[in-house]
């Protein structure tokens, strides 16, 4: 199959389960924004240095990708289990044990990597509000709605290992 289609050229996609909605839709918007972020944290991953914050990125990326798949998605069982939020709760405890608690606001921008994790956290955020509109409208796994909200936590506590420094 190639790159184009030309059946979007009227401005209509096919969802991952085949069914035809239009391109600004709110559906498609949102997981073009979660595409979005998936892109921030790809930039991320190649401006980091500490190689454990790369490969967590690296790891996250593939289930961002299930996210996409679940959010472009009709009436199918989710995509984002249960034990994915679990996996990011687990990943934010153990970060957390690493930096320690936040003691005073961060300003992003002390490194290059870092800097675009706080992107991809708040580009995350702008994509929660989405799924919360959506919900409104559609149905939306109530899986999603939690995952979105660990992924930009998870975003944060990965941008605060990445500008972590040892004593």
């Amino acid at each position: 199959m190639g790159v184009y289609t030309k059946t979007g050229d009227k401005g209509q996609t096919s969802l991952f389960t085949g069914e035809r909605v239009d391109k600004d839709s709110l559906r498609v918007e949102t997981y073009g924004t979660i595409d979005e972020m998936n892109s921030a944290l790809g930039m991320a991953r190649a401006f980091c240095e500490n190689e454990d914050v790369k490969t967590r990125i690296y790891l996250l990326q593939k289930n961002v990708s299930l996210f996409m798949a679940d959010l472009a998605s009709l009436g199918s069982e989710p995509y984002i289990k249960e034990f994915n939020i679990q996996e990011l709760e687990s990943e934010i405890d153990e970060i957390e044990g690493i930096v320690g608690p936040l003691a005073c606001f961060l300003v992003p921008g002390d490194s290059k990597g870092g800097a675009m994790l706080d992107l991809a956290r708040t580009i995350a955020r702008r994509a929660e509000r989405q799924i919360l509109r959506l919900s409104k409208q559609e149905e939306v796994h109530d899986t999603d709605r939690l995952y979105i909200n660990r992924l930009s936590d998870y975003c944060f506590m990965l941008m605060r290992l990445e500008e972590h420094k040892e004593e």
